[in-house]
């Protein structure tokens, strides 16, 4: 049952000229000061969401874009900052990146944020998809597989350090704690200091292509799923959601379906379907500049991501836009009161799911996105929890 509404940001000032007509990515590069106001308007987001009663904050880790479009490079610090200046939302990492970090120093950060704030933030993982990220930390992500190796050993190492009172790891690439005398002794254990409030440590990461050796690893360690896309009846997200049910069992737990997953939809509300399909239009049109060359968006052809590249070519390449997205779910489209049922149909056929995960196309400006968010926690979320 669906009990629990967040709301994912990357992290951008305002961007101007935007749509497929607009200002082509490589061409945009913001001051340093225009690039920092991105801080301010997550803030302004961050305080709005938690008067409306929402449950968690999600922030994106992301390095190097003077472009604009995800600008938060440190997700623990900024985490702390907010719940500053907030009183009851949690703030998730959607997603750390642990090959841009050493597993420690990322363990550290998280559980000292978690002590500070009292335990309101949440732990989330993802491998990376920025070669200009991921390959400029020195890790591999254009070899795949080393890059999943490494990953993999990362994150164990780092649910060792959170959940147990001392530990060491052997693995490929770390040696935890290495072999050295201290006070007279060879060191066998190390312990991560503080450790966070509450173990085990809820943990998150995406599931993109379902792949079964990322699922067990993800059962193995008792790590939840993001499901990005919506959930429409046949679609991809449906595999994975039974698929993921398949793999918990496997692993000795049984389930309903959608349980321990959360899926993630793009939000558009307005007074009628048609109002909401226009407004978001641009917006989603530059969230296909930014990601279509990145290969994160589904569907495309190799010509038409050329085209993203080209405004006098993007508005005649035939991409698909918000109507066809909202017509395969992935948009929660239209008046509140027909999204509320987009969504009393999606925990009908998913009876564990219970978190829902919103977002806005990038580039949408802060006050847009919080008119938004502040809608539909006044005319929707109280269908799904009565007591608000």
């Amino acid at each position: 049952m669906i009990k629990e509404f967040g709301s994912i940001f990357a992290g951008y000032p305002a961007i101007e000229d935007v749509g497929f007509a607009g200002t082509p990515v490589h061409e945009r590069f913001y001051s340093n000061e225009h690039l920092v106001s991105a801080f301010d308007d997550t803030l302004s987001i961050a305080k709005a969401m938690d008067r409306a009663g929402y449950d968690v904050f999600w922030l994106a880790e992301h390095h190097f874009q003077p472009e604009g479009y995800e600008v938060i490079n440190n997700i623990p610090l900024l985490s702390l900052h907010l719940a500053h200046h907030t009183d009851h939302l949690r703030f998730g990492a959607a997603f750390n990146i642990p090959p841009m970090w050493h597993p420690l120093r990322l363990a550290e950060d998280f559980a000292t944020v978690d002590v500070l704030t009292g335990g309101r933030v949440i732990f989330g993982v993802g491998r990376g998809y920025h070669t200009r990220e991921v390959e400029t930390f020195g890790a591999p992500l254009l070899d795949g597989d080393a890059n999943r190796e490494l990953f993999e050993e990362q994150v164990e190492l780092i649910l060792k350090a959170f959940n147990e009172r001392s530990f060491s790891h052997h693995g490929k690439h770390y040696v935890i704690p290495p072999a050295v005398r201290y006070r007279g002794e060879t060191m066998e254990k190390i312990t991560l200091v503080p450790r966070p409030l509450s173990t085990p440590v809820e943990c998150w990461q995406p599931i993109v292509s379902g792949g079964q050796r990322g699922l067990d690893f993800m059962a193995r360690h008792g790590i939840k799923g993001l499901i990005g896309g919506g959930a429409a009846p046949g679609g991809a997200s449906e595999r994975i959601m039974h698929q993921w049910r398949e793999t918990l069992a496997a692993h000795g737990r049984e389930t309903e379906l959608g349980e321990d997953l959360m899926v993630g939809f793009n939000l558009s509300i307005a007074d009628s379907r048609e109002e909401a399909i226009r407004n978001a239009q641009p917006f989603y049109e530059e969230h296909v500049k930014m990601f279509g060359p990145l290969n994160m968006v589904a569907g495309l052809s190799q010509e038409q991501i050329e085209a993203t590249k080209d405004p006098s070519l993007a508005p005649g390449a035939g991409i698909p836009g918000v109507e066809q997205l909202a017509a395969e779910g992935a948009y929660l489209v239209g008046t509140p009161e027909e999204i509320g049922d987009e969504l009393e149909a999606i925990q009908e056929r998913y009876p564990g799911l219970g978190s829902i995960n919103l977002s806005l196309a990038i580039s949408t400006p802060a006050q847009q996105v919080i008119e938004q968010l502040d809608r539909f926690a006044a005319e929707v979320i109280p269908r799904f929890r009565p007591d608000r």
